[in-house]
């Protein structure tokens, strides 16, 4: 970091370097991944839940979107599971992921006390906590990454080593799984080329210039509903932790039946946002169709519309190259704002509130 400069004051915990460092991340979180254990029984079921919340939660959408759009692996039935209950769906058949980044989210805990009622079939990722107590007690295979982060800013390890277990699934194609090892290979190439620009706080810096463009305003991200809805979740959850400022988003088509339909007033308000759009080579034809169409229609009533076009030629480096740049955007974002992205007081306030009861 440029320590003379004045734009990075706020940053008083240095998310920079956590950001600047995040292909390293990702390179020890693959690590983990390929010598990780794995279900103590063999899977019987290609249904698998993700318990999770924040942060520890968003690695189990990315994979459920990635391994939804390869082939040889679209055969998992993935879902995220967000609250103190498992899906009425889980029974003792079905694969659960238990993952929690301190080991101790209230709701992840209450999840998983209850899944084990109904299944044997439990992996647990965390760095430790009560859940990692739990589970070392009830023998339970357990992933244990590194302390030291916020969640969300340990995405590289509630990310990868979910994705290496799952690879190991047996309906998961050896082509499949070769085509993902590549796939990891060209994502770190791509996030380490990345960090030199973003790093960079220079006009040419693409995460700045945009930073800059939504400063002031309540972004709305659209992307497809293919692939890239989780990277879409990534960055408003990323806007609204590191930069403290309202972010919404939808997905297309569906915005187009409905919220397509709310730009029009109050003009007053619709002014104070702007619109990210982000675009993938492998969207569906008429949906590249209906994002120019969008753009045109609503241009005119938002502060401006920035269209992002996703870089990598694997699926999994154009996910990353995205999340990385919206990270990036956010932490800008919180430089603009003047203040510092790591701590999250509100969030704080409120588990203090709950504790209470």
């Amino acid at each position: 970091m440029a320590a003379n400069d004045s734009l990075f004051l706020p940053d008083k915990a240095d998310m920079y370097n956590v950001l600047l460092t995040f292909p390293e991340q990702v390179r020890h979180a693959v690590a983990i991944g390929e010598d990780a254990p794995f279900f103590t029984n063999t899977p019987q079921s290609n249904d698998i839940v993700v318990l999770g919340l924040g942060g520890s939660a968003i690695g189990g959408d990315l994979v459920r979107s990635y391994c939804a759009a390869t082939k040889g692996a679209n055969s998992l039935n993935i879902s995220v599971s967000r609250g103190y209950n498992v899906p009425g769906t889980v029974n003792d058949s079905t694969l659960v992921v238990a993952s929690s980044y301190s080991g101790d989210t209230e709701e992840t805990l209450s999840a998983y006390a209850e899944a084990r009622k109904r299944t044997k079939n439990l992996l647990v990722i965390s760095t430790g906590g009560k859940i990692s107590a739990q589970a070392t007690k009830q023998q339970v295979p357990l992933i244990v990454i590194p302390k030291g982060f916020q969640p969300r800013c340990a995405l590289g390890y509630s990310f990868f080593p979910l994705l290496y277990t799952v690879m190991r699934h047996p309906s998961v194609t050896k082509n499949a799984a070769s085509l993902t090892k590549k796939a990891v290979t060209e994502t770190i190439e791509t996030l380490d080329k990345l960090s030199e620009v973003y790093a960079n706080p220079n006009g040419k810096n693409p995460a700045l210039r945009l930073a800059k463009k939504l400063h002031g305003t309540a972004p709305v991200v659209y992307s497809a509903s293919e692939r890239m809805d989780a990277v879409n979740l990534r960055w408003r959850g990323q806007i609204q932790e590191n930069a403290k400022n309202v972010a919404f988003g939808h997905v297309l088509p569906e915005m187009n039946h409905n919220e397509i339909n709310g730009w029009g007033y109050p003009k007053k308000v619709t002014k104070n946002f702007s619109v990210v759009l982000l675009r993938d080579a492998e969207d569906h034809p008429r949906v590249s169709i209906r994002f120019d169409a969008l753009k045109d229609i609503i241009k005119k009533n938002v502060k401006s519309v920035n269209e992002i076009n996703l870089q990598g030629g694997s699926l999994l480096a154009r996910m990353f190259s995205a999340i990385y740049l919206g990270d990036w955007v956010s932490y800008y974002m919180a430089m603009l704002n003047g203040v510092d992205p790591s701590p999250v007081p509100v969030i704080m306030k409120l588990k203090a509130h709950l504790a209470e009861k």
